[in-house]
């Protein structure tokens, strides 16, 4: 089978760990030239080492979401570095669990300015490029959260759902000329549930991950599956998560 990743320029937020990290490793070994972006400048050194030793191609870039100029700059660098922009991955969120009751205003603050705003400001920072190149492909990593609501959840699957619908909005508009495909993982096992604030709520959630929890070159490989369709067929969505997860 020909492989469609070989060559593909790929920009990824959130890249310093978890899936991000898994999804880099995942492309580069496939072919594909990856740029990265993160918070954690150190960790994406290391990586993009890491992936150069290994007969891949990639770049990096210390990124702030929530930040337009730092996903504008993220995106130039792939410009510069490799020529074009073929696929970007809004994989970079935060989750802070919690009882709306008990009012964590910075933490609603937080899931909106990276979950939603840092996912527009991506497709803000790419869509010059698929326009002037009449092709390209949005992967939005959102989350099984936003598909079955349930207590502690609320804004963060609010969130996610937002990034649900405004996919499905750029699909509709984007009439042929790019792709766009929402990857919602269920528990995987990365560093995500240490940013929940509440000791109590990231407990009950350590304890099942460590339980069920699957690994993040799974999802990694959802992302190569969508990526690597021909030209016609969009991978609208994909729902991955541990066999046992309710």
């Amino acid at each position: 089978m020909e492989n469609l990743i070989a060559g593909k320029v790929v920009v990824i937020t959130g890249a310093s760990s978890g899936i991000g990290k898994a999804t880099a490793e995942t492309l580069a070994a496939s072919g594909a030239k990856v740029v990265l972006g993160a918070r954690r400048a150190e960790k994406l050194k290391h990586l993009v080492q890491s992936i150069t030793d290994h007969g891949g191609q990639a770049a990096y870039a210390e990124t702030d979401v929530t930040n337009l100029k730092d996903l504008e700059a993220l995106v130039a660098l792939a410009v510069a570095r490799f020529g074009r922009l073929d696929v970007l991955v809004n994989n970079a969120g935060v989750a802070h669990l919690q009882l709306m009751e008990e009012m964590d205003v910075e933490g609603w603050e937080q899931m909106i300015d990276v979950n939603i705003k840092g996912t527009l400001y991506g497709i803000a920072a790419a869509m010059p490029e698929f326009v002037k190149n009449g092709s390209g492909h949005f992967v939005n990593v959102i989350s099984t959260a936003g598909i079955l609501i349930v207590p502690t959840m609320g804004v963060y699957a609010g969130t996610k759902n937002a990034v649900r619908t405004i996919s499905e909005a750029l699909r509709q508009e984007s009439k042929g000329r790019w792709r766009v495909t929402g990857i919602s993982p269920g528990y995987v096992a990365t560093e995500f549930l240490s940013n929940i604030k509440s000791e109590a709520i990231r407990a009950t959630h350590q304890e099942i991950a460590d339980q069920i929890s699957i690994s993040p070159e799974s999802i990694a490989e959802a992302v190569v599956y969508a990526i690597g369709q021909t030209p016609d067929i969009d991978v609208g969505d994909i729902v991955i998560r541990p066999t046992v997860q309710g």
